[in-house]
Parts: structure tokens; sequence; C-alpha cells
């Protein structure tokens, strides 16, 4: 059941990445902390993103706008050294607090209380218009990069920070979209080198599976939306999975999952 919950949603989000207002990574790395680790979920996520990555890349890369990929892409993939770096560091402090509810006590760790308000943040830029709107000129695209690779290195989540800054770096739709997937990729190969640092001897390694099920899922998924690619509005969807996301962030932040 927790493999085709994993695959089911990999399999889904794919489809909507292409023309919805959430990323892969903003959805899967909450089902995954559902059955591992914080830290390790959001490497887990990672190696899902870059490899479905890596077949959009055959889809629609070549379509990337090569001076946007390099103001933008390159301080991206800098920041997102230190976004991975702050991540493994953050993962082994000892617990903010504990306290009890309903007979029962709860553990608050630094790390899920940190990934969960950056997950409240993302979510709530998905349903407030303010941010749904929020775009910036082609002179911030360094520190758009610099932005959205950290916090993809620290969380996985880069998708609404990279669409703020290149939604008004005059592309087209398939330039856009090209762009975005050859940054989003950069991204995650230099993230998971540096948790590989970690992980790759033996959590990933002894969870394989469920990685691979969902990598393949994925590209299903990316394939079929890129058929369905069309100026899509999938409002309703994006409230709900906004809503679900943050419910999962506080029940992470409060230590209750």
């Amino acid at each position: 059941m927790d493999i085709f919950i994993i695959s089911f949603t990999a399999f889904v989000v794919a489809i909507l990445t292409f023309f919805s207002g959430f990323g892969l990574g903003t959805v899967l790395t909450p089902v995954f902390m559902l059955f591992f680790p914080v830290d390790l979920a959001i490497a887990l996520t990672g190696v899902v993103h870059f490899f479905n990555n890596i077949f959009k890349l055959f889809l629609v890369g070549r379509n990337a706008d090569k001076q946007v990929l390099i103001r933008f892409g390159i301080p991206a993939v800098i920041a997102a050294f230190a976004g991975s770096w702050v991540l493994l560091n953050i993962s082994d402090l000892e617990p903010l607090f504990s306290y009890g509810l309903f007979g029962r006590t709860f553990i608050v760790e630094p790390v899920k209380f940190i990934i969960s308000l950056l997950l409240i943040i993302f979510a709530t830029m998905d349903l407030i218009p303010y941010f749904q709107n929020l775009q910036f000129g082609r002179e911030k695209l360094p520190l758009g990069g610099a932005l959205s690779g950290f916090f993809g290195g620290l969380s996985g989540n880069q998708g609404a920070l990279r669409s703020a800054f290149l939604i008004k770096a005059g592309l087209s739709k398939e330039a856009f979209i090209g762009t975005a997937v050859v940054v989003s990729t950069f991204v995650d190969f230099t993230r998971l080198s540096v948790y590989a640092t970690r992980f790759l001897n033996v959590d990933l390694v002894d969870n394989i599976q469920p990685v691979l099920i969902a990598t393949f899922s994925a590209i299903a998924g990316a394939y079929i939306g890129n058929r369905l690619l069309k100026k899509i509005t999938l409002k309703f969807l994006q409230v709900t999975v906004a809503v679900m996301l943050i419910l999962i962030s506080v029940s992470l932040g409060a230590g209750w999952i």
C-alpha cells in the first residue's frame, strides 16, 4: 500500500507539473515524509525528481533560453550546494522541545519544524492571489536563481520561486517550460551530489524499490502531461492540494508525524 500511494502520487503530480502551479517535489516530499525520516524523504524525492527531469529534458529541454540559463541557472546551482549543506547539518540537531497531548509525548525536531514552515509557505503561495501574481523583472534573474536553488537544496521546493522570477523574462510558453526543466535538473543533480555523501551508501540503496517505482510512475505521468500540454488552469485542484500540504506540514512541525 505504501508503494502504491507513493507511485500513484508521483504519476498524477508529474502530469500536473506541466500546467499547474505546483511541482512534483512539493507534493511528493510530504508523501515520502509519511514513510521515511524528513531528510531521507527529501533525498528520495530528489532522486525521483531528478530522473523525471532527465526524461522531461528530452521532451522540452531544447526549448530552453541559453541567456536565461546562464543568468538564472548558475546562481541556482551554487546556492543549491548551500541549501543541501544546511539540510544535512540541521538533521542531527537536538530536538527543540517536547510536549504532552492526549496522553502522548510529541517531540519537535529542528529539521521537521523548518521543513514544515517552508512547505506551509510554498503551499500558501498557491492559495493567495498576491503570491500567484508575484513577478520580478529580468534584472532580478540572478537573485531568483540563488533563492530558488537554495530552497531547492534545503527542502526540494523551488518551483514557485523559479516561476515568479522566470515569468517576466520575456520567454514563450515553450521556452519558459524548457528553461525551468533544465535549471531544475541541474539543481537536482547538485543537491543529490551533496545528499549522497550521507545517504547513498545505506539509505538510498535500501529504499531503491519505492524510488524506482515512483520514478517510472513520474516518467509515465510526464509523458502524458507533455501530450496534454495546453493553457490549462486547475484552480480547484491547486487549492485542494495546497490545503492538504498545509495540514501535513502542521502535523510535521508539531511532531505528530
